[in-house]
């Protein structure tokens, strides 16, 4: 069957958020498409959505994102354009995504993973460590806040909502000395001077999918899936296979302080991970190895025994 390729006249419509990061990493996606299909850039429209986690009274009031709901949040709207055809394709950052997709939408196309690690942006400071006593860390993140409790009980953490340039100009306004980023998502705004210092993961174990970027589409569009297939990358599959079904057997909401890095050696997956509670009071990690093609098994056992670990009461905050 011939594959019938966009044209300027029906162009392939790309959903994405409105941040300068939702947009540049839509405009990979496009650029990918068009390297792998020899497409012009207006054989492809790209399509700003509306979330309710983008609302700007929400970011300015800094409310914590368990209170006004979780990671559907960033994806709510686009997935119901997606489901009625207002757009072809959804881009999404991977570590916003809730672990099941609505029925009748698939992700089962991702772009090469990006740095993981944790970025440490002060104007003052080098690192955790040189922080000063006491001081004020901004941080929207449940898990970069535990962990950070859990290595300097001594600072005080500060919700801190907003896009890359949102934080930025908060942190210029002193609402607090420090916060974290992810250095994916400042490479791809070419921003990477911004970041202090970058966070190895065995001090501070990432976000579960952080720095990678995922495609996700209608089940019953065989062009699409045709399209997509040329651009997935076989092992950032594997690795977040992993991830999200350890996520998934643990929460995978956006109420509860979980870490998790798989990463590849050859033919075998190495998959860590980390829980805490929200306060940083109690840390439980562990990791676990085998084949890569049984990282969802690997990663539902590795939850398990995190929570064989765990004291009944550890997620009763909830």
């Amino acid at each position: 069957m011939t594959l019938a390729l966009p044209t300027p006249a029906e162009p392939l419509k790309i959903g994405t958020r409105g941040s300068p990061l939702a947009l540049a990493q839509a405009h990979e996606t496009r650029d990918r498409l068009m390297a792998a299909f020899g497409l012009p850039e207006d054989a492809f429209r790209i399509v700003v959505i509306k979330t309710t986690g983008d609302d700007s009274v929400l970011i300015a009031a800094d409310r914590p994102l368990k209170e006004i709901g979780n990671k559907g949040l960033f994806t709510k709207e686009i997935e119901e354009a997606l489901l009625s055809g207002g757009i072809d394709i959804a881009v999404h950052s991977m570590k916003d995504m809730p672990v099941a997709q609505p029925g009748g939408l698939i992700l089962d196309c991702y772009l090469p993973r990006e740095d993981v690690r944790d970025a440490f942006v002060s104007a003052t400071a080098t690192g955790i460590a040189d922080l000063p006593q006491g001081a004020r860390v901004g941080s929207s993140s449940l898990r970069r806040r535990a962990q950070l409790k859990a290595r300097r009980p001594d600072l005080e953490v500060v919700e801190f909502r907003g896009n890359v340039q949102t934080r930025m100009k908060k942190l210029a306004d002193g609402v607090a000395s420090a916060t974290f980023l992810a250095m994916a998502g400042l490479n791809r705004l070419g921003m990477a001077h911004v970041a202090r210092s970058a966070i190895e993961p065995e001090d501070m174990l990432p976000a579960v999918a952080q720095g990678a970027i995922g495609v996700e589409r209608r089940l019953n569009d065989p062009r699409t899936e045709a399209m997509l297939a040329a651009l997935h990358h076989a092992p950032t599959g594997l690795r977040l296979a992993a991830e999200r079904a350890y996520l998934a057997a643990l929460d995978g909401s956006c109420e509860t302080p979980i870490a998790g890095l798989a990463l590849l050696d050859g033919s075998d997956l190495w998959l860590r991970g980390e829980i805490l509670r929200p306060d940083g009071s109690e840390t439980i990690t562990g990791d676990i190895r085998g084949p890569a093609s049984d990282g969802t098994a690997l990663g539902r056992q590795l939850a398990a025994d995190l929570l064989a670990q765990a004291p009944k009461d550890f997620f009763a905050w909830r």
